[in-house]
């Protein structure tokens, strides 16, 4: 095959495909006596893995799992993509924690704001069960941020920042992590019903579900070149011991 052909068939670039064999992603090649590459069917099979493996735990973790096939053995490579596996279904777990965890507190409706409804820290940390240096640190993480008092810039939360407040605390509570959480509160902001705090997490479910598929067609591929890889090592011991 040509380098054109790996790419149409792999579904990247031309220059993709030289770059995966720059890297070592890709077995070595032969070349013309004019240069021209020379690919067959194992280089697509490697070029493939990669692709879903990309798709499912980025382009970085996937060059190192393609390349233990040649490097570190089967073992290694198991190793990893087991490693991959048990990271989507914590991330799984932890999706329907919050899920049920944003389930009970998201139907709450939020009232006509009054400013005597508001809460200072102390009085939100006391509320909450939490030390108010969590709120500061929700704050400073803008996960929760409260309105500020013109004369002093003493923190004060609105009934709305309170709601915020409680789904952010009964999520870290479920072991949802900062990073994904500081994302997800947005779209929480703007859902006043469960029904569109569900879509949200749907959202993430969607993306869990696809980096899953991903993975699962990188590692399909990724047996056939194992399956090769094994069987010319075995050949080898045949050869050797046969002299």
């Amino acid at each position: 095959m040509r380098t054109a052909d790996v790419a149409r068939l792999a579904g990247c670039s031309v220059q993709q495909v030289r770059n995966l064999e720059r890297d070592g992603v890709l077995p070595p090649v032969t070349r013309t006596a004019t240069g021209y590459r020379i690919y067959e069917e194992v280089h697509l099979q490697f070029a493939l893995a990669y692709r879903g493996l990309a798709a499912g735990v980025g382009p970085g973790e996937a060059k190192e799992i393609v390349r233990a096939v040649r490097s570190s053995g089967v073992a290694r490579v198991l190793a990893l993509l087991d490693a991959a596996h048990a990271r989507l279904d914590a991330e799984r777990a932890e999706l329907r924690r919050a899920e049920e965890a944003a389930r009970a507190i998201s139907s709450e409706p939020i009232e006509a704001v009054r400013a005597s409804d508001s809460m200072s820290v102390s009085e939100l940390a006391g509320a909450l069960g939490v030390r108010p240096s969590t709120l500061r640190h929700w704050d400073a993480e803008e996960l929760v941020v409260p309105d500020r008092e013109p004369a002093r810039g003493t923190r004060r939360y609105t009934p709305a920042q309170v709601r915020d407040a409680r789904i952010v605390h009964q999520l870290r509570g479920a072991g949802y992590r900062i990073a994904p959480l500081r994302a997800l509160m947005p779209e929480l902001r703007r859902a006043r019903r469960l029904e569109e705090v569900g879509a949200a997490l749907a959202a993430r479910g969607a993306g869990i579900t696809a980096r899953s598929k991903a993975l699962l067609d990188g590692a399909a591929a990724l047996s056939v070149v194992l399956s090769a890889a094994t069987s010319d090592e075995g050949d080898g011991r045949q050869h050797e011991g046969g002299t």
